[in-house]
């Protein structure tokens, strides 16, 4: 049986980048609550690992032009069930 194909997000985004701009179209752009819910495999790995959310806001800042608070972080953190539960 074939594995099925796989990338990092990294060249996700870089494919993505090129091809918005070969159309005209500018970035992608994502509210806070879409964001957060993104990255909540993450958050939950960090605060598994005994990080706040303030630390993790933190580290958004300090690797990213993104702006934001733990409270945005605790509001829009989405459950396990609720991100798999997407596609049903």
């Amino acid at each position: 049986m074939l594995e099925p194909k796989t990338y990092p997000v990294e060249e996700a985004v870089k494919a993505q980048k090129a091809l918005r701009a070969a159309s005209g179209l500018g970035p992608e752009m994502f509210p806070i609550q879409a964001f957060v819910g993104m990255i909540s495999d993450e958050i939950e790995s960090l605060r598994k690992r005994g990080k706040s959310d303030a630390e993790i806001a933190q580290l958004i800042e300090e690797n990213s032009e993104i702006r934001i608070s733990p409270e945005e972080i605790a509001n829009h953190y989405a459950s396990p069930e609720e991100r798999h539960n997407r596609g049903e």
